[in-house]
Formats: C-alpha cells, sequence, structure tokens
C-alpha cells in the first residue's frame, strides 16, 4: 500500500485529508498522542500505538504524552499513583513497538509559566457548556463534572501547541477536544493540528471496552489468559460489532502478514488469510466456524504481543 493508504487504514476519519496529504510531502512532520496513565495497557490502546507505528514509518517523529497530569485532573488517581503508572506504560508502548519515539511527561511538560499562561488565555474563549460538552467521551463520572475536568480539554489544546505537532492521534471520542484546537490555536499564532482519529473497538462481550468490567485484553496477559479470554469472547454471526472480528482487523493483521485458521480436514482443513476482507467475506458466507476464528484469534494475539510480554519482564 502507498504512504497515504497506510497511514489512513483502520481509521474513522482525518481532518483534513488534503491537509495530510500535504504534511506528508514535507521532510519534517511531528505527530503526537497522548495517554492518561491509568491501569493496564490492553488492546484499546493498542489501535492508536498501531497508527503510531504506521506513522513513524511515513517519516513523523513521534511524541507520546505520558499524560500523568491529565489523568489526575480527571480522577484516575494520585499523582504519586499516576506516576507510577506512567513509567510501566512506557515500557509497555516501547514493547509494542514505539522505539526510538520521544516521551513526555505531561507534568514535566504543564508546570511552567509559558504553559500556564496559554491555557489561561484558551480559557477565556472556550465557554462552559462547550468544555463539558468535549469531555462526554473522555471524562470519568461526568454526571457530576469537576472544574478540573473543564481544565482538561484546554490543556490538551495546550499540549499540542507546546509539543509543537503537526498532527494528533486519539480514538474518535477525542474529536470534540480536537475540533476545539483547531478552532482556536490559530488565534495564538499556532497553526491547526491535523486530526487523525481511529475507532472505539467493543470489549471481549461485545459492549464498550472498559477496566472495571474486565472486558478486555491486556497486553500483559499470559498465553493461556489470552487464549481463554478469546474463548469465552463474544462472536455473533453478523459482522457489525464483532469483538473478535475486531481483533483481526485492527490488532492482527496491521502485524502479521498471514493468519491460519486451524480445522480437521472434515471440516476443510486449514484455510489462510493475506488480508481482513478474505476473513471478513469468508466468515460472513458461514465458511469459518466461530470457535475456529475464536482460536485462531487467540494464537494471533499470543504472537504479536509475545515482544512486549518479553520486554516488560
Amino acid at each position: 500500500m502507498d504512504t497515504f493508504e497506510r497511514v489512513t487504514r483502520n481509521t474513522v476519519e482525518v481532518v483534513t485529508e488534503d491537509e495530510l496529504r500535504a504534511l506528508l510531502a514535507r521532510p519534517t512532520k511531528k505527530v503526537y498522542a497522548g495517554y492518561e496513565p491509568s491501569g493496564e495497557i490492553h488492546l484499546g490502546h493498542l489501535v492508536t500505538v498501531n497508527k503510531l507505528v504506521d506513522l513513524q514509518a511515513a517519516g513523523f517523529e513521534v511524541t507520546v504524552l505520558l499524560a500523568d497530569l491529565h489523568a489526575f485532573l480527571n480522577r484516575k488517581g494520585t499523582m504519586e499513583k499516576v506516576g507510577e503508572l506512567a513509567e510501566y506504560n512506557r515500557r509497555c508502548f516501547e514493547g509494542l513497538g514505539l522505539m526510538n519515539v520521544k516521551y513526555v511527561l505531561g507534568s514535566d511538560l504543564q508546570l511552567n509559566r509559558e504553559y500556564e499562561l496559554l491555557v489561561h488565555q484558551l480559557s477565556q474563549q472556550i465557554t462552559l457548556a462547550r468544555a463539558t460538552r468535549s469531555m462526554d467521551e473522555v471524562g470519568r463520572q461526568m454526571d457530576h463534572p469537576t472544574v478540573s475536568q473543564m481544565v482538561y480539554p484546554i490543556m490538551q489544546m495546550a499540549d499540542i501547541a507546546m509539543l509543537g505537532v503537526d498532527a494528533a492521534v486519539g480514538g474518535i471520542d477525542q474529536r470534540k477536544i480536537h475540533m476545539l484546537a483547531r478552532e482556536h490555536l490559530p488565534n495564538f499564532k499556532f497553526p491547526s493540528p491535523v486530526c487523525i482519529h481511529t475507532p472505539i473497538l467493543n470489549g471481549l462481550d461485545g459492549k464498550k471496552m472498559s477496566s472495571s468490567q474486565g472486558n478486555y485484553i491486556s497486553v500483559a496477559d499470559s498465553e493461556d489468559e489470552i487464549k481463554k479470554k478469546c474463548q469465552k469472547a463474544f462472536c455473533p454471526l453478523e459482522i457489525p460489532e464483532n469483538p473478535i472480528l475486531q481483533i483481526f482487523q485492527y490488532h492482527i493483521f496491521p502485524r502479521l502478514p498471514e493468519i491460519t485458521i486451524k480445522r480437521p480436514e472434515k471440516f476443510g482443513g486449514d484455510r489462510t488469510f493475506t488480508g481482513y476482507a478474505d476473513l471478513e467475506a469468508a466468515y460472513g458466507k458461514g465458511e469459518i466456524h466461530p470457535l475456529d476464528l475464536k482460536k485462531a484469534c487467540g494464537e494471533g494475539l499470543v504472537e504479536i504481543l509475545a515482544p512486549v510480554r518479553e520486554y516488560i519482564r
């Protein structure tokens, strides 16, 4: 695939595609993604990690923001707790392939005069209602939002400016915050960032992935745990919202050249696929049994996550 196809695969939206094409033509280009240190790194994080790997291969300088202060403001724990998690998360990201990138601890960037002044300047332009809406998909316990959570999106805008990046990567839940940045940063002589949004995938039970629900696979899970979780996963005959198919599309095929569905000869024997589209089509026609699909999914995840398990050990 060509460079543009690679950097836009498995995305929901790019704002805008023309700006991204122009950015790809530049000799120097920078992109970032921010992660709240709030627990295990799991397959939900891996969607944006895979995209950063694609962008690095396309010539982008990658920055990973370990957003400890954001996590604190979003009620994810004390500064001490999120600080400890930040270092562990960094090891996970490195094991997933994000080597030779710049890691920035949020509090190292954000607790200085220039940064704080920009946050206050931006806060004068953004209404409380719009700040609240921008946090609808991101914030914790938003039925009773705190003032700290209203500061969160404004700081994220300042992150983009102070890191000096040209593009921002995030899940589609980050869209409203990114649109604030595109609208308001030019008022302070910062360029509007290109925004690359990835989907929010389902948990293993077919519902929203959540650490509290335990419906996820951690990159630190053992081989047996990964296989058992896949075997128990929701895997309907339908294509949309099928978490096992999503794992193949967003995690396994971007990292493996092919996968083999192992079956007894009486059921057609082994079948190899070199791309997700063919696998999806075969499953949709009933040519692949859900149990065989789940078994292959577990084996594929074990293979792609082996390096990170070894690295963090």
